[in-house]
């Protein structure tokens, strides 16, 4: 028996395909999925779910039959298709009176400390409240895709808000040791302890229609959730009573168990941002870092891109670190000693590029940006 005896906030994401039947908006599915997360609430667990779906239910409602490239049509398709994913899920959770909460989210508002702070805030609110956060891709006014897909959106969710439990339900029931639409004596494997590069390497492409998940992106977003010390578990959306079976110990899909450690919420969170620029930095500068030392502008070799004090850049392609001054500040002081730093940009001005403390090594082979 799995123990989930210490879970307390679970982010629930549910998958295009387990949302519809037939092309269709599987009312049957969202109420039943309502009376699951209603028996969650009762049993003393935060249920969030991140729903997939809008652009699905558009292009089906516009006429769609095939998946669009087109971002223009893409942000069409989701404004139309919003709606229709909402109202499904508010008549349903009426039905048990809880009320639910649309969030729907762009890259912006997870890359801005201001704002996923102000974010963490207000979904912490509603769940004192009693109410069951919906979150969503803000497709209709992203020029660019949020993370990739819902799968990653949902771990950076479970990441930032500090949920014990991630639950990927899908229209794949497990991971195999093999792809099993090519291999007939491929078998299930029921817990993974560690993402090891067999298992990165081995997993497929996206999916299909209009979906965009595939078993990559559900081990990216298990690498995302494993460093905030989060369990995944990935299972078939359409299994009778899956979510609480899965609470209860049952062996249902596949458990991902998370990093023994688990790393700080500001580390996470820059660890997961998307940088604004890129510093590049000397030998002697790249091995202070590795040792846990702040950024010096006597190690600054060159600064590319546009950004503010408080973005987050990539250094040397090794690092991810908060910005301590904007780069055409940076650019006044590359190979500058700290103690010119006040003469040249003013007193007020930090005498470091970036501290120890806002910079975090990335493991780029587990996925990340």
């Amino acid at each position: 028996m799995r123990n989930f005896s210490r879970v307390k906030k679970i982010v629930i994401k549910i998958g295009t395909n387990t949302l519809t039947r037939n092309g269709a908006l599987n009312v049957e599915y969202f109420d039943n999925m309502a009376q699951q997360v209603a028996d969650l609430r009762k049993s003393g667990f935060q249920p969030l779910i991140v729903s997939s779906g809008a652009i699905g239910f558009g292009a089906r409602e516009m006429g769609a039959d095939k998946k669009t490239k087109k971002v223009r049509f893409k942000q069409a398709y989701a404004a139309v298709g919003q709606p229709i994913l909402i109202h499904g899920y508010r008549v349903a959770f009426q039905k048990h009176g809880i009320h639910i909460a649309q969030v729907l989210l762009t890259r912006g508002a997870l890359n801005n400390r201001e704002s996923f702070v102000n974010l963490k805030s207000a979904v912490e609110t509603l769940l004192e409240m009693g109410v069951v956060p919906i979150f969503n891709e803000n497709d209709s006014v992203s020029t660019v895709e949020l993370i990739g897909d819902n799968d990653q959106l949902s771990a950076h969710i479970a990441s930032k808000l500090d949920a014990d439990l991630l639950i990927l339900l899908t229209d794949i029931d497990a991971l195999y040791d093999k792809n099993p639409k090519e291999h007939p004596d491929a078998k299930p494997i029921s817990v993974v302890e560690e993402l090891t590069d067999e298992i990165v390497a081995n997993a497929g492409g996206a999916g299909t229609e209009f979906a965009t998940g595939g078993m990559k992106t559900k081990i990216l977003a298990v690498s995302i959730a494993r460093k905030a010390g989060c369990k995944t578990v990935l299972a078939h959306g359409a299994l009778e009573n899956v979510v609480p079976r899965i609470l209860a110990g049952e062996a249902i899909g596949t458990l991902f168990l998370a990093d023994r450690v688990r790393m700080p919420a500001k580390a996470r969170w820059i660890l997961n941002a998307s940088p604004k620029g890129r510093l590049i930095v000397d030998e002697g500068a790249e091995n202070a870092l590795a040792d846990n030392k702040s950024l010096l502008p006597s190690g600054l070799v060159a600064v590319e891109g546009e950004f503010n004090r408080g973005d987050v850049v990539w250094i040397n392609d090794r690092f991810k670190a908060v910005a301590g001054s904007d780069s055409s500040s940076m650019r006044k002081i590359i190979g500058c000693h700290s103690k010119d730093i006040p003469r040249i940009l003013g007193d007020a001005k930090r005498d470091v590029v970036s501290r120890s403390s806002d910079i975090v090594p990335v493991d780029r082979l587990r996925g990340k940006d």
